[in-house]
């Protein structure tokens, strides 16, 4: 496949979490997110991995379990807690940071070179999210920015860590040991945080089985699979086809006005998302570190 076609594969993911606040506010019971993020997580990860039929060996334990809880059980955890206790506007701004901190970590972790187009269309893409989101009512709370920044800071690490960190696996298997590994993980933190839900109604398992089953099993397929084949500041620029994805989908099923700011908030979005692409093709300086470790069994699946 071209690049080209890499890169639309990948930013159908966070084009489709963009749906995950409409999904949450109005199909999900509030007050227990550790809960439903396990119930996120955990189902698809088990479905997929009935699927491939491939266990991670006891080599890639460690690195399943730290990449399950970067990408999924603490990011997802933060992610709540922030969008509980910030505006939703400034929840996202603060999580648009992590391609900003995907060229740092990509440095240090890959060799990757820090390019100047990429540092410049991250901050004009952080700038067009707050356009788009941002409100003058807009209120800071310590602990919500803390676990904004927080959750932006283990997708970052969770989106170099899994490239740099690739088992002789297809992305399918690769993602069925990271979210079954984020489920587990989160079990014990819903039992002793929250009490237990409520009767579930059809809208609830309706709401439940799109954020497992496309939400997170199909789209976090499609995520590491961008991860394994694109430039990590490539990828975690396409992060920013969620929050415009949101306002659509606000503007769309919710009725939503969208005023002449959030619109040029949105173009500047997807204007920096495409020159982030170009910003970071491939070049000469690429550097990518294979880590084997012991003898791993390749699964054979699609």
């Amino acid at each position: 496949m071209t690049r080209t076609t890499d890169i639309v594969l990948t930013a159908l993911a966070p084009a489709i979490w963009g749906s995950t606040y409409l999904v949450t506010t109005e199909a999900l019971p509030p007050g227990h997110p550790v809960t439903l993020a396990m119930l996120r997580a955990l189902p698809a990860g088990l479905l997929l991995l009935a699927v491939t039929r491939c266990l991670p060996p006891r080599a890639w334990l460690g690195r399943t379990f730290a990449l399950g809880a970067l990408n999924f059980a603490l990011f997802w955890v933060l992610l709540f807690v922030a969008a509980y206790r910030l505006p939703g506007g400034v929840a996202a701004t603060l999580g648009a940071l992590q391609a900003m901190m995907v060229i740092g970590m990509a440095r240090g972790w890959l060799g990757t070179p820090i390019r100047a187009g990429a540092v410049i269309a991250a901050a004009c893409g952080i700038a067009g999210v707050a356009l788009l989101l941002l409100g003058p009512d807009a209120s800071l709370d310590p602990l919500g920015v803390a676990a904004g920044l927080g959750g932006a800071a283990s997708m970052a690490a969770g989106t170099v860590l899994t490239r740099k960190w690739q088992p002789p696996v297809p992305a399918l298997s690769f993602t069925a040991w990271q979210l079954t590994a984020g489920g587990l993980i989160l079990v014990p933190l819903a039992l002793l945080l929250e009490p237990p839900l409520p009767a579930l109604t059809m809208l609830n398992v309706a709401g439940l089985a799109w954020l497992g089953l496309i939400g997170a099993a199909a789209t976090y397929w499609l995520w590491f699979r961008g991860v394994a084949r694109l430039e990590p500041g490539a990828v975690s620029m396409l992060g920013m086809m969620s929050p415009v994805a949101a306002v659509i989908l606000g503007w769309l099923w919710l009725g939503q006005a969208l005023t002449v700011v959030q619109l040029a908030g949105a173009v500047i979005v997807l204007g920096s998302v495409l020159a982030g692409q170009f910003a970071n093709r491939p070049g000469a300086a690429r550097s990518l570190e294979s880590v084997s470790l012991g003898r791993v069994a390749t699964c054979r699946n699609g």
